[in-house]
């Protein structure tokens, strides 16, 4: 039972999300915070991804049975079970399913008031959002933005536990990095790899609007944005993070982000596009690792 409600909160890939926040917290810090506080941070970010996964199904239940019942194609790698939709195939109940998100934004919120109470303003915000852009799935390709601007709410998140007054230029750059790869690597290869879903529901994605060639190469101008303002990133930091550190993240955009991209926009191959995807989902796996390693050498 257990895995059916990990399934509707998408936990492989919240598990994997959660790198991204703690890239960005090391980043503007600079040192680990103490391990009180560390623990606080994953357990609260666990939490908010948890349940901000959770609501999109819940939200989203009536077009995903739409989704159930003409076939479900196999998934991306980070996503690819076959309790996808949970709720929707009724192997949870509605009931169950309110709370299992209401358990996970409690634990949230009661994390966010330990660590900074100003952060409840982000969760509350991301919560509202997500449901903006459940409910635009038939209504406008724009809902792609309102995705960017949820996926950014947790490294903002994570910025203000850690660095109570950051710089709103800092806020800034970040978010200018930040959604460019949310929908790039993450939005549009997802809204690829359901097409024929989206298509049989009336959805109004970017890959069904503008067709394949036009998606596959907004994808590979989106990330480029990304790698190319992750070179700025040192800029946040108050550790000296010179050359090595700027080619260590264009290297991990490169091989996680630009090539698959321009593979996908050679190909136009929904398999490609879902490749992109699970490369995407590991991107913030990569920085976290390489910004650990120079907080542990500086």
């Amino acid at each position: 039972m257990l895995r059916r409600f990990l399934a509707l909160s998408r936990s492989t890939h919240g598990v994997l999300d959660i790198a991204m926040p703690g890239f960005v917290a090391l980043l503007w810090l600079g040192h680990f915070p103490s391990w009180k506080v560390l623990g606080l941070c994953l357990l609260t970010a666990l939490a908010g991804y948890t349940a901000i996964y959770a609501l999109n199904d819940l939200i989203g239940v009536k077009d995903d049975k739409e989704k159930v019942a003409g076939g479900l194609k196999a998934g991306y790698a980070v996503e690819a079970s076959q309790m996808r939709y949970p709720l929707a195939q009724n192997l949870i109940s509605m009931k169950g399913a309110v709370a299992w998100f209401a358990l996970w934004f409690a634990v949230a919120v009661a994390g966010i008031w330990l660590l900074n109470p100003m952060i409840l303003a982000i969760l509350l915000g991301a919560t509202v959002l997500e449901v903006v852009y459940v409910k635009l799935l038939k209504v406008t390709w724009w809902r792609t933005v309102v995705s960017g601007l949820v996926k950014s709410a947790g490294p903002v998140a994570a910025v203000f536990a850690v660095v109570p007054q950051p710089s709103w230029a800092g806020l800034a750059l970040m978010l200018a990095w930040l959604m460019p790869w949310e929908i790039g690597g993450q939005n549009i290869p997802a809204d690829w790899n359901d097409i024929e879903e989206d298509r049989r529901i009336g959805a109004r994605t970017i890959p069904l609007v503008f067709g394949l060639r036009a998606a596959g190469v907004l994808t590979c101008l989106l990330l480029a944005l990304t790698v190319a303002f992750s070179l700025l990133l040192p800029r946040l930091s108050p550790l000296a993070l010179g050359w090595p550190f700027q080619l260590a993240l264009l290297l991990a955009g490169l091989v996680l982000l630009l090539l698959p991209a321009l593979r996908v926009t050679r190909s136009l191959d929904g398999r490609q596009a879902a490749r992109l995807f699970d490369h995407a989902s590991l991107y913030p796996l990569a920085l976290l690792a390489i910004v650990t390693v120079f907080v542990l050498l500086g």
